[in-house]
């Protein structure tokens, strides 16, 4: 039986971390929240007080209960109820630091609650990995982020002989009741992380679909008069959703053509991406302008004014949408998750919407994704992209040297790349992230006092892998871990940038650093690398 005062914790499963049975003796791990007071009652003859009770314990034993009221602090008690029962009260903290480690070999299916005996119980700070028991010797990984005291207070042989951590024998004292004392050591180590704006940078356009002699003759031509949607129906003489063609991830690309009557003065366009999308217009090389986005809009509706227009010649519209995923859907029978992608609706002032003909893509293949190592969520409709640029040691031969931090100075997509080494220390895990500065700094468009973010999108590639989506204007995200495996932490990477300007002034990314985490001495072992291919001519690319 346990009694709690209500107004801190009402419940016993609140109460306990966890309990273990062993042949000798039973250990039970009792928390509280700091401050709090609680009082438990065992059946039972007596109960004493082991260590460091102070005034923060007190029992009192009467008519077969023992009645323990304790007030939780930092430095916790131990408490002997009867002659097997080891009651351990700690504050909240203080449990994260418990460890139940199930022994190889050992048939319990929760080591935490039954009454196995084949765990061992330990108090030793940052994350314990595995124990193993070998005759009189006990053996365990884990990880430290500073020199760390180790209490194995349950499962180690009683006449303990050796004891290790990550391999390395350690030094121990073990008393009476079995328990072992040890420290784990930290040692700090040396290392470097590259400065990627000293770095050599290659830039490529990534929208030269833009350029007069572009041949979209590869596009998918969007001719289906139904859809596949059961939510929305057409209101285009066609389907441009960019599912009922196969695209279903990353951003879309559409080009429509028309022959001008020289009457034509706006471009209205409907589109839809998901929360916090973007799109942006072009006519021929012209900008028309973008939605940059804002984080409660999945869906926008925009009207381009045109430049004049010249009877009989052949213009085309050029729009990019970014692909912000498929709708979550929370409600049971709704069908939210179906809405579509693409363009929903347009109109051409003064035309028929069958005077438009579309093209679209998105990425290269379609659901016959071409990076079967990475997946289908990996690649869009950009360029680079489409070409596998993003990939490992790209043709760079006729790639311009400029850095990302120097940006583009027109509204379209840019592609900056740059590889560099790693030599990190081993049996360490320090977690690596690419930062982006998030400042208020604005292109040559944004408001002249400075106060309104630069409307730009950025993916970042790892190793050909895709590892971020930031938008600058949109946020909050800007800073985006890597884990080693994807990093090769002890030899060449690349990194591949998109920088896609959504301004006329263009844009250019403020800062772009590579930082560490936490430094952790680890007993995981090594990390194999992800496959990572390299780029090869694809074949169809268009």
């Amino acid at each position: 039986m346990v009694r709690t005062s209500s107004m801190n914790i009402s419940c016993l499963s609140q109460l306990i971390t966890f309990r273990h049975k062993y042949s000798d003796k039973t250990v039970l791990i009792m928390y509280g929240g700091p401050g709090e007071q609680h009082e438990m009652a065992f059946a039972c003859e007596s109960a004493t007080i082991e260590r460091n009770a102070g005034y923060s314990t007190t029992i009192t034993n009467a008519n077969g209960t023992a009645v323990i009221n304790w007030h939780v602090q930092s430095t916790g008690s131990t408490v002997k109820v009867g002659d097997r029962l080891y009651v351990y009260l700690v504050d909240r903290n203080t449990a994260y630091n418990h460890w139940v480690l199930p022994l190889a070999g050992g048939t319990s299916n929760n080591t935490f609650t039954d009454n196995a005996t084949s765990a061992v119980i330990v108090e030793a700070g940052y994350l314990l990995r595995s124990a193993e028991v070998s005759g009189c010797n006990l053996a365990l990984t884990g990880d430290v982020n500073a020199t760390t005291s180790i209490t194995v207070l349950g499962g180690a042989p009683s006449n303990l002989r050796s004891l290790t951590f990550n391999g390395e024998c350690l030094d121990f004292i073990q008393d009476t009741e079995g328990v072992v004392k040890a420290t784990a050591m930290y040692n700090k180590p040396n290392f470097t992380i590259p400065d990627l704006s000293s770095l050599t940078w290659r830039y490529i356009d990534s929208l030269p679909e833009l350029r007069s002699y572009y041949n979209d003759e590869r596009w998918t031509a969007a001719d289906l008069a139904t859809t596949n949607n059961t939510i929305r129906k057409l209101t285009t003489p066609t389907s441009l959703y960019g599912s009922d063609y196969g695209y279903n991830v990353g951003s879309l690309q559409y080009r429509g053509h028309f022959i001008a009557t020289g009457a034509e003065s706006r471009l209205y366009l409907q589109t839809q991406g998901g929360s916090a999308f973007g799109m942006a217009a072009f006519l021929n090389q012209t900008f028309l302008g973008s939605y940059p986005g804002i984080d409660r809009a999945a869906q926008a509706n925009t009207t381009f004014t045109l430049p004049a227009l010249t009877a009989g010649t052949h213009y085309t519209i050029t729009v990019v949408i970014d692909h912000m995923g498929l709708n979550e859907d929370f409600t049971v029978g709704s069908e939210d998750m179906k809405n579509p992608r693409g363009i929903l609706d347009y109109t051409l002032s003064g035309r028929e919407k069958s005077a438009i003909t579309w093209k679209l893509t998105g990425n290269l293949g379609g659901e016959d994704y071409r990076d079967r190592i990475r997946g289908p969520l990996n690649e869009g409709s950009f360029y680079v992209e489409r070409q596998g640029y993003h990939l490992p040691n790209p043709p760079l031969q006729q790639w311009r040297h400029v850095k990302p931090t120097q940006g583009i100075d027109h509204a379209g997509i840019g592609f900056f790349v740059t590889s560099f080494d790693l030599d990190m220390p081993r049996g360490y895990d320090i977690p690596l992230s690419f930062r982006f500065s998030n400042s208020s700094s604005t292109a040559a468009a944004a408001a002249a006092d400075g106060t309104r973010a630069a409307a730009y999108r950025c993916q970042l590639f790892v190793n050909g892998y895709q590892f971020g989506k930031y938008v600058h204007n949109v946020g909050p995200q800007d800073r985006f871990p890597v884990p080693e495996g994807i990093l090769n932490y002890h030899g060449a990477n690349w990194v591949g940038v998109t920088l896609w300007s959504l301004e006329d002034g263009g844009a250019k990314i403020e800062g772009l650093e590579l930082v560490a985490g936490p430094v952790i001495q680890s007993g995981y072992g090594e990390v194999r690398m992800s496959p990572v291919d390299e780029w090869k001519k694809r074949e169809g690319a268009y």
